[in-house]
């Protein structure tokens, strides 16, 4: 066939037994079984056409993957004879790449703050108030110390996101009214 020859990629046999694992793995996420089969698949000999019209991908996401694994193979090689050091540098090589954009403005440790905040009275915060609102919920986790700034839009999607499907009366109360 005409066209340049694909990277080599070399797989150990450790790997290839970390990589199966992956593979067969039920809990594994697809994306991440998608490339360790590549990788397998590369390291037998297949095309990069071959191996992605097989495994319903682009030739360039097989290039791709195909690339970071030769690229870590000094790395792979180093971690080769320690088991766990090797499941952990695989994971790393066949991770998604860093996306661009703003990183995150609240830790997630923030936001379960906040929410157990508005979980609490607001008499026990010193409030004069008897119920929430997302604009003294942001007020309160300044003030706490929770954050350095937040903006009441922040909170309310906070408290939206993390709301569980609920019945609008307790069940208990609900069973104890039925029984007498």
């Amino acid at each position: 066939m005409a066209g340049p020859q694909p990277r080599f990629v070399s797989v150990s046999s450790h790997q290839r037994t970390v990589l199966d694992r992956l593979v067969r793995q039920h809990t594994c996420p697809q994306a991440l079984a998608l490339r360790a089969t590549i990788i397998l698949r590369a390291a037998s000999g297949e095309r990069t056409t071959v191996l992605a019209r097989a495994l319903s991908c682009s030739p360039t996401t097989a290039r791709t993957w195909r690339r970071r694994w030769a690229g870590a193979q000094a790395v792979l090689a180093a971690a080769d004879a320690d088991l766990p050091t090797l499941e952990h540098t695989i994971g790393q090589v066949l991770a998604d790449a860093p996306r661009p954009g703003a990183p995150d403005t609240f830790t997630a440790e923030q936001i379960v703050q906040i929410i157990n905040l508005a979980c609490t009275p607001p008499a026990a915060s010193g409030r004069p108030i008897t119920t929430w609102t997302p604009r003294e919920v942001a007020a309160e986790a300044v003030k706490q110390g929770i954050v350095r700034q937040i903006s009441p839009q922040s909170v309310a999607r906070f408290l939206k996101s993390g709301r569980a499907v609920a019945a609008p009366q307790s069940l208990l109360a609900q069973c104890q009214n039925e029984g007498g």
